[in-house]
């Protein structure tokens, strides 16, 4: 079993920033992909950026330039660090995380409960 605990979301006025946190703990061998997904009233939930056990990264066209996913491994931690933040980015923030709980073990997705992020003024 693995948890997902997130952090960070709020209210912030257009160009400010914020950082989401997005820890896991549990029963964890090894972790592939983090990712950061957003649901706002009435749309489907998007990928925002994701990121590989490496430290590649993907972002949607919508927040490149704006947005950083980062990780850290030692802790199974991921971050979304969000500046310049527009209205149109409102919405609640999920991550999702891929994890082996044993060594060859399948990968499961597990997802946070969700943080929401409000920009106005």
């Amino acid at each position: 079993q693995v948890q997902l605990v997130e952090s960070g979301g709020g209210l912030v006025q257009p160009g400010g920033s914020l950082r989401l946190s997005c820890a896991a703990s549990g029963n964890i061998f090894s972790i592939n992909d983090m990712d950061w997904y957003r649901q706002a009233p009435g749309n489907e939930r998007e990928l925002v950026a994701a990121i590989t056990s490496v430290g590649t990264t993907n972002y949607a066209d919508s927040v490149k330039g704006r947005f950083t996913i980062s990780r850290d491994n030692a802790k199974n931690t991921v971050y979304l660090q969000m500046d310049s933040l527009k209205p149109e980015d409102t919405a609640v923030y999920f991550c999702s995380v891929d994890v082996r709980s044993y060594y060859r073990g399948p990968i499961q997705r597990s997802w946070g409960q969700g943080t929401q992020v409000t920009v106005s003024s």
